[in-house]
């Protein structure tokens, strides 16, 4: 019975979600599963990877095979790589203490990959929200300008209309007589 290491799919439509189970190879993708050891959630930013790291390490050690996706999860939890320390130490070429410090050094620079893009995230979503408030707030004084100015037009006018209107006196020419011929 060849075990896979690979993605079960929950959720719905457009909104999937992943666990990460080790099944018989010819079983259905969401069919029957020998053990449950992690979950996958790609909707999130970064996406959230849940795993039992001891669990995928004894499988993988007793011949269990990842698929592609699952390969790439393993890699950046860190499980792939402690699987090729604990190789390099069972030939002799390091031991076991330098593989643990080798990977626990891999481990933080990870950690801090991963807290930098956390903060990188949040930063440009506030640098954002902060360019959108001040169009905002931009939009708004124009508006507000503007609804002053048809104001001013309109008292304006409305005064014009309450005041009486001057007399203007228009002075008359005298019409000179017209000459009549005799």
């Amino acid at each position: 019975m060849p075990a896979k290491i690979r993605l079960q799919r929950h959720g719905r439509k457009r909104y999937a979600y992943y666990h990460i189970v080790i099944a018989d190879s010819r079983a259905p993708r969401d069919g029957s599963n020998i053990e449950r050891i992690g979950s996958y959630n790609p909707n999130t930013n970064p996406a959230t990877i849940e795993l039992d790291f001891d669990k995928a390490l004894t499988w993988l050690a007793n011949g269990a095979q990842p698929t592609d996706t699952v390969r790439a999860i393993l890699s950046y939890k860190g499980v792939m790589y402690k699987k090729h320390l604990l190789g390099g130490v069972a030939k002799g070429a390091f031991t076991a203490e330098e593989a643990e410090t080798k990977f626990e050094a891999w481990v933080a620079e990870k950690a801090n990959k991963v807290q930098a893009k956390k903060d990188g995230l949040v930063s440009s979503v506030e640098a954002s929200r902060k360019t959108q408030l001040e169009m905002e707030a931009k939009k708004s004084a124009e508006r507000a300008n503007a609804i002053a100015k048809r104001n001013a037009e309109a008292a304006a006018a409305a005064k014009a209309a309450s005041e009486p209107a001057p007399v203007v006196e228009e002075v008359a020419e005298e019409a000179a007589p017209e000459e009549t011929e005799g």
